[in-house]
């Protein structure tokens, strides 16, 4: 797909560091989706929303603003919560209806997606919806037309590239920068954040990622990645790594269970010391869309 720089003369200054939270739930991450099938969520016992106020509290605390790309499954059944992070000044954007991935999707179903996700947010939110990120990080090479779609969707951008190399997602010779997808289109893809050690890409944009790792280096490379990224460092995480007391999945890989419970207990008091150690915002804001200070 062509590849389009941001106007650097032209664009805002806009704040170099974005936080941004994936509103879904335990049991409906890709780690376990091949021992859940989507028609039996609602058998679950849901804890999505006492974790997003957990992060809407921390954020407070931390006097940060943040992107919710939040469910159209989740925002149907808590509208209340919904009402919460945009009354607390965060922003609201879409993580698609029920987390289905972009390349599992014909055009025809991903266009009814991004609009039926988008729908469902402006009217319980009560805002214009503009943000879009793709479950799993799936707008890749192989989906071409889906920053056409989401422009014709009435959407602005996109959080939908982690460009690393990795065995579900990433292309590790993608743009890490935001910039401009389609020809003569101010539509942004924005990638999270990722930065170069000896020669190598690797991720500093949060998830597995920041719990895996220790602290210290996370900083360190979170810290690179501003001085060298010609753009904002979009940082990422889900309510329920912060949710430590959450049921134990059955029958899923060693794999995928060590990759979902890795340090959930270490994770809030390692998100509490990141909020506070630089000055994060929404992701519309820091691509100079608007959208909080």
């Amino acid at each position: 797909m062509a590849v389009q720089p941001i106007d650097t003369e032209t664009a805002p200054s806009p704040a170099r560091f974005a936080m941004s939270v994936d509103v879904e739930d335990y049991f409906q991450v890709w780690a376990f989706s091949d021992v859940i099938s989507r028609d039996s969520w609602d058998g679950f016992a849901p804890r999505v929303a006492d974790a997003t106020r957990v992060c809407l509290d921390l954020f407070e605390k931390n006097d940060v603003q943040a992107t919710f790309f939040v469910l159209g499954w989740v925002a149907e059944r808590y509208p209340e919560l919904i009402r919460d992070i945009v009354a607390r000044g965060h922003e609201l954007a879409s993580h698609g209806l029920d987390h289905t991935k972009v390349n599992d999707q014909t055009r025809e179903e991903f266009f009814d997606d991004i609009t039926g996700s988008k729908a469902i947010l402006e009217d319980i939110g009560g805002v214009e919806v503009t943000g879009y990120r793709a479950a799993g990080f799936s707008i890749d090479r192989n989906t071409p037309w889906a920053h056409e779609m989401l422009h014709r969707a009435g959407y602005r951008y996109s959080s939908s590239a982690h460009p690393i190399a990795h065995d579900h997602y990433g292309d590790a010779k993608g743009a890490q920068a935001p910039h401009h997808p389609l020809a003569n289109c101010d539509f942004l893809e924005a990638p999270v954040a990722t930065t170069d050690i000896l020669g190598r890409r690797v991720s500093c944009a949060g998830g597995g990622w920041f719990r895996a790792a220790p602290y210290e280096l996370s900083e360190r490379l979170i810290a690179r990645a501003a001085a060298r990224l010609d753009g904002p460092v979009i940082f990422y995480f889900h309510p329920w790594e912060i949710d430590a007391e959450q049921p134990q999945i059955n029958g899923a890989s060693y794999k995928s269970k060590l990759r979902h419970y890795l340090n959930l207990k270490s994770m809030p008091q390692k998100l509490d010391r990141l909020l506070s150690r630089w000055p994060w915002g929404r992701v519309d804001a820091a691509l100079g869309l608007g959208g909080g200070s």
